[in-house]
């Protein structure tokens, strides 16, 4: 389902009985009641003249500054957790128009170790979370038994910090991307997909900070993310819900920015 085509038509669709009724019909009914008539406005004009400005605002928003997302994997821990959820900014790399994503104004462009959203390459309905770690032009190497990450031949600082508290057949690290530090996970004793990448110019890599557990651009389907299916930079956590089978919410993590 594309909520960003349901919302486009629906505001259209008020906002167009909304404006016929203002310049024809409601000059109507007035010419009606001066003839002593009981006229009575049409339900479906009160409907639209309701809905109209709240969904105008929701599409202005949720098009040009910022959507919500929720996280539905743990593809990005202990970054973001399943059940987060997020708002992205959808500004910071240009003004796209909403369905036909066509960018009306340039603003920025990722940085790498950006946090992004991006439409998937090979299913444009479906949106991915990953992180910037190859900017156009770039040579990324990753080495699945060191889990060493290298780009344009620098070897990323990458510090093991220890078992993770959650699941100790997991290690937490810390990485250094570009200005910022992030943390991230490896799995004892996996490997997984590694080589060397150049990306092409117009196009991103990324990849997940759960690094063992993750489809990012090492495999088929994801690869390198064109800059045409950005949809913008993760930039908080605004709710967490996880049922209570799952352990309930954790309230520490709203408002907890994304780095």
């Amino acid at each position: 389902m594309d909520f960003a085509l349901i919302l486009v038509v629906a505001t259209f669709v008020t906002g167009l009985i909304w404006a016929v009724d203002a310049l024809v019909l409601k000059r109507l009914r007035a010419a009606r009641a001066g003839e002593g008539a009981a006229v009575r406005e049409p339900v479906v004009v009160e409907y639209a003249k309701s809905f109209f400005p709240v969904l105008l605002l929701v599409l202005l928003l949720r098009s040009f500054l910022f959507e919500p997302f929720r996280i539905p994997s743990g593809s990005m821990m202990p970054t973001l957790l399943e059940g987060d959820f997020i708002f992205v900014n959808k500004f910071v790399y240009g003004l796209r128009l909403p369905v036909l994503n066509k960018k009306i104004l340039e603003l920025g462009e990722p940085e790498r170790g950006d946090v992004i959203v991006f439409r998937l390459p090979s299913d444009p309905a479906v949106n991915y979370i990953k992180r910037v770690v190859g900017l156009p032009g770039d040579v990324v190497h990753y080495d699945r038994g060191t889990k060493q990450l290298t780009i344009n031949g620098e070897k990323i600082p990458l510090e093991i910090i220890g078992p993770y508290p959650e699941d100790p057949g997991l290690l937490l690290a810390k990485e250094r991307l570009g200005d910022g530090e992030h943390e991230l996970l490896l799995t004892r004793g996996a490997q997984s997909r590694g080589g060397t990448y150049e990306v092409p110019k117009g196009h991103y890599f990324v990849m997940g900070d759960n690094r063992d557990n993750s489809r990012d651009s090492r495999f088929e389907g994801v690869e390198f993310i064109p800059e045409y299916r950005l949809v913008g930079r993760a930039e908080r956590i605004w709710m967490n819900w996880r049922s209570p089978s799952e352990g309930g919410p954790q309230w520490s993590r709203i408002g907890k920015g994304i780095e």
